[in-house]
C-alpha cells in the first residue's frame, strides 16, 4: 500500500500530469470568458437601442438633476440628451421622459396597449382603497368594467348637459360674492373663490343639492382634496429606493399619513353613501322596476343603481367618486385662474374678450348662460391657450410598460414608468412657432397656426387631458364649469390690481403636486359694469 502510495505522489508532481488536470480548469475558464463576453456585446446592442441618457451618478442615478418643478428640469434634460424620448434613472427606477407629439403619440396611440397600465404605488393603494379608481388602476378587467360605468353612466355629454342648470346656479352665488366686493371697494381672493365655485359644483354633482348646502361637509371635502393631492402628486423615497422600504421606516410613515387620509376620507363619504342607501332605498326599487333612471340623480344615486350590475364593492364606489372630487375640483380651479392672470398681463386680449362676451349676451342679462357661449369663438380660444401655457398637469399621470415596445427604433423596456412632458410639448417652438412661450389666443382662430387644434386627444402637441385609453373622462365635465364660469368673469365686472401693484409684479412662481399651483394669492379688485 505505501508503494503504491507513493508511486502515485510521483505521478501527480510530475509536469505531464500538473497539465492534464489543469487544461479542463483552463478551458473552464476560457468558456466563462467568451460567455461574459457576449454578454456584454448583447447588452451593449441593447444599450444602443435604449432612449438616450445623461451621465448618470453611482446610487442617485439622475436624481440630483431634477428639481422642484420636474417638468422644468425635464425639458432641459431632453434638450441635451433626447427631444423625443429620454431613459433616467432616478435612484433606482428607471423612468422613460416623452417630449415631442410623435413619441407622444407613438405611447398614447401606436402603442396605447402597452403603455395603458399605471406603476404600483403605496399612497394611491392606501387613498385609493387598492387603486380601485380610474386614474390610478392597473390596466385589466376591473379597470375597464370602472371606466365603462364613468363614461356611460357618470360623465355622459347627456349628464354633463343635466347639471347646467347647478352650474348657472353656482355662478349667481359667485357674482353675488364679487358684486359685494365691488361694492365695498374691496380685493377679491380669485383663487379661493374659484376654489370654492369649483367644490360645490363637484359636491353637489357627487351628492346633490340638498346634501351639498351643508357647507361645513363641502369645506371638509375641499380641504381633503388640498391635504391629498401633495401626497398623491408627489415623489416618494420609498419608490426612487425600494431597498430602503425594506427597514420599513420610510413606508411605515408615508403609510401612515395615507391611512390617516383614508380614515377622513372614509368618515365622509360612508355617512354620504349612508345617507343616500336610506333616503333613496325606494327610489332605486321603483327605478330597477321600470328601468329607468332620472337624469337629474346625484353620482351616488347612480353608483348604488348600478352597483351590482358593475359589481361594485363599496370601497369601489368610494374610490370612483373620489376621481370626481380631484378632477372636478383642484384642476378647474387651477385653470380658471391661471387663465385670470394671463388675461390680467395681457390687457389687450382681456379687452378683446370683455368684447366678445358683452356683444353676446343681451343687454340687461346680468348671469351669462350656457345658451350664450354658443358663439364665443374667443373664449374657446383663451381657454385653450391657458391649457397650453400653464397646462395644471404639466406632467400626465404616470404610464407603465406592461411589456418591450420598439418607438421609433428605440427600445422602450418592460416594467418602466413613462412621463409624457405635456408642458414641454405645449410650449415646443417646432410645433408652436416662434411665440411658443407667449400668450397668444389668436393661434386657434380660423386662419390661425393652430386653428385646427384641440384637445380630444388627436393632436398630439396639445395633451392638456391626455389621449387614448387614459385619456381624462370628466374633460366635459370640468370645460363646461370653466367655459360659464370665466365668460361672467369679464362680462359684469372689469378687474384692477391692488393700489400700488401693476400686473406684471404678480408672483408666477408655483408648487408641483397632483395639480400645479401658483404659490401666492392673486388678490384683485373688481369694478362692477352695469349691463
Amino acid at each position: 500500500m505505501a508503494n503504491i502510495a507513493q508511486q502515485f505522489m510521483l505521478e501527480l508532481t510530475a509536469p505531464r500530469a500538473w497539465m492534464l488536470l489543469l487544461l479542463p480548469l483552463f478551458l473552464l475558464l476560457v468558456r466563462c470568458w467568451f460567455r461574459a463576453k457576449r454578454a456584454r456585446e448583447i447588452r451593449q446592442q441593447q444599450d444602443d437601442h435604449l432612449p438616450p441618457s445623461p451621465p448618470a451618478l453611482p446610487v442617485l442615478g439622475h436624481l440630483h438633476l431634477v428639481g422642484s418643478l420636474p417638468h422644468f428640469s425635464l425639458r432641459s434634460l431632453a434638450r441635451k440628451h433626447g427631444y423625443d424620448l429620454m431613459l433616467l434613472r432616478l435612484g433606482a427606477m428607471p423612468v422613460v421622459v416623452v417630449s415631442s407629439p410623435a413619441a407622444a403619440e407613438a405611447v398614447l396611440r401606436t402603442h396605447d396597449h402597452v403603455f395603458a397600465s399605471r406603476p404600483l404605488s403605496l399612497v394611491a393603494d392606501v387613498v385609493m382603497y387598492g387603486t380601485s379608481d380610474i386614474g390610478c388602476a392597473p390596466y385589466g378587467d376591473y379597470w375597464r368594467r370602472a371606466r365603462k360605468l364613468v363614461t356611460t353612466h357618470l360623465l355622459t355629454v347627456k349628464r354633463v348637459q343635466s347639471l347646467r342648470h347647478a352650474r348657472e346656479e353656482e355662478v349667481s352665488t359667485v357674482m353675488a360674492q364679487i358684486g359685494e366686493a365691488a361694492g365695498a371697494g374691496a380685493a377679491v381672493d380669485v383663487g379661493d373663490l374659484l376654489g370654492s365655485f369649483t367644490n360645490d359644483l363637484a359636491c353637489r354633482a357627487v351628492m346633490g343639492k340638498s346634501s351639498s348646502r351643508n357647507d361645513d361637509r363641502s369645506k371638509l371635502f375641499r380641504q381633503l382634496v388640498v391635504d391629498t393631492s401633495p401626497l398623491l402628486g408627489g415623489f416618494h423615497v420609498e419608490e426612487f429606493f425600494p431597498f430602503l422600504a425594506r427597514f420599513g421606516v420610510l413606508s411605515r410613515v408615508v403609510r401612515a399619513k395615507s391611512e390617516r387620509l383614508r380614515r377622513r376620507w372614509d368618515e365622509l363619504l360612508d355617512r354620504l353613501i349612508d345617507d343616500h342607501e336610506s333616503k333613496y332605498k325606494p327610489t332605486m326599487a321603483a327605478a330597477a322596476a321600470s328601468d329607468q333612471k332620472d337624469e337629474d340623480d346625484d353620482f351616488i344615486h347612480i353608483l348604488l343603481y348600478v352597483r351590482q350590475e358593475y359589481g361594485l364593492t363599496r370601497e369601489h364606489m368610494k374610490a370612483i367618486l373620489l376621481d370626481v372630487f380631484f378632477g372636478g375640483i383642484d384642476t378647474a380651479a387651477a385653470v380658471l385662474e391661471n387663465t385670470v392672470v394671463e388675461l390680467m398681463k395681457k390687457p389687450r386680449v382681456m379687452k378683446k374678450l370683455q368684447a366678445e362676451v358683452r356683444s353676446i349676451v343681451p343687454k340687461g342679462q346680468e348671469i351669462v348662460g350656457e345658451a350664450d357661449l354658443n358663439g364665443m369663438a374667443y373664449l374657446r380660444a383663451v381657454i385653450k391657450e391657458s391649457l397650453r401655457l400653464r397646462t395644471v398637469t404639466p406632467l400626465l399621470a404616470p404610464h407603465f410598460s406592461m411589456a418591450s415596445c420598439s418607438v421609433d427604433g428605440v427600445v422602450v423596456p418592460a416594467g418602466v414608468r413613462v412621463l409624457v412632458n405635456a408642458w414641454a410639448i405645449g410650449r415646443d417652438p417646432r410645433y408652436w412657432g416662434e411665440d411658443a412661450e407667449e400668450f397668444v389666443p389668436e393661434r386657434f382662430l380660423d386662419g390661425g397656426s393652430a386653428a385646427g387644434v384641440g384637445f380630444k386627444g388627436n393632436d398630439f402637441q396639445f395633451l392638456p387631458f391626455s389621449a387614448g385609453r387614459r385619456q381624462c373622462p370628466g374633460m366635459n365635465f370640468g370645460m363646461a364649469a370653466v367655459e360659464v364660469m370665466l365668460a361672467n368673469l369679464v362680462h359684469r365686472f372689469d378687474w384692477e390690481m391692488q393700489a400700488g401693484k401693476e400686473a406684471r409684479d404678480i408672483d408666477m412662481s408655483e408648487e408641483f403636486g397632483l395639480v400645479v399651483h401658483r404659490k401666492e394669492k392673486l388678490l384683485l379688485v373688481p369694478k362692477l359694469l352695469h349691463v
